[in-house]
């Protein structure tokens, strides 16, 4: 699927993302986490948060794969990258203020969602220009699930003391 893991889409605290292909042709980000140390918590926590969301603004999760301490979850591929590298202006394409205005509001209605339209309420804990991602058209999708804290609907407040902290 990732011609032996040539392609490198992205690089996270949780591990490297690289870019493949399905049988059928379409495009899939592979993202291959480090070995993480004791039960895998980070994978589980991302699968178990990515598998109760459906949403135009978060990344869809495709599937996943564990086997021993190798772990990989694979998403739909989004073909303009993160939205860091138009913020930091590593790329020649350059945002106009209603591009702008755009992705913020799908990032807004993307974290509105996870907040009040799951199941179970999602508190992504890592919102930053790297885990937004961009499709063709630039719409925005909220990516990295890996600090994602899971909640019951009706908690109105939660412990910043339950928090991961990625490592760098």
């Amino acid at each position: 699927m990732t011609k032996s893991f040539v392609e490198v889409v992205g690089r996270g605290g949780f591990g490297i993302v690289y870019k493949g292909t399905l049988s059928d042709g379409h495009m899939v980000a592979v993202k291959v986490l480090k070995d993480s140390k004791g039960n895998g918590e980070d994978f589980t926590n991302e699968v178990a948060s990515m598998s109760q969301t459906s949403h135009l603004n978060i990344v869809s999760l495709l599937g996943f794969c564990s086997e021993g301490s190798k772990r990989a979850i694979i998403y739909e591929f989004l073909e303009n990258g993160s939205l860091d590298k138009f913020l930091s202006g590593k790329t020649t394409v350059k945002l106009d203020w209603m591009a702008v205005y755009g992705i913020a509001l799908g990032v807004a209605r993307g974290l509105e969602y996870l907040h009040h339209g799951c199941k179970r309420r999602i508190v992504h804990f890592d919102i930053k220009p790297h885990n937004v991602l961009l499709d063709e058209t630039f719409c925005p999708k909220v990516s990295d699930f890996g600090l994602a804290k899971l909640c019951a609907k009706k908690e109105s407040a939660l412990s910043l003391m339950d928090t991961r902290q990625e490592v760098q």
